[in-house]
């Protein structure tokens, strides 16, 4: 490239155009992903907490979110609806060992 007569700055500049389609090819490719991932926890979720659990109303406020988050901000919300699916999962062993315990013995 460099030993033809070719103008060095255009050679830069074609190396410039090409990184930032790279760059906004990843960044489109991260969005969608952890997008898909954020959703997909989010359903989980919503399907683990039928209304009267204590994240209720926050899983319906990111539920509301979701289509206008930035990209900055999933990563946030995965982290935050992570830990909810956790205390959910907890709340629920909760009950149905609690369910278990008052059931009689089948006789």
């Amino acid at each position: 490239m460099l030993e033809a007569d070719s103008d060095p700055d255009k050679i830069l500049n074609q190396f410039k155009a090409a990184d930032q389609g790279l760059q906004k090819a990843h960044y489109l490719m991260m969005d969608e992903v952890f997008r898909k991932s954020l959703a997909l926890k989010l359903v989980q979720v919503m399907n683990a907490c039928p209304g009267n659990c204590q994240d209720a109303e926050k899983i319906e406020y990111m539920k509301k979110q979701f289509p206008m988050l930035e990209f900055d901000q999933l990563t946030t919300n995965m982290k935050e609806i992570n830990a909810i699916d956790k205390r959910l999962e907890k709340h629920n062993k909760n009950i149905l060992n609690k369910d278990l315990e008052d059931t009689p013995p089948a006789g």
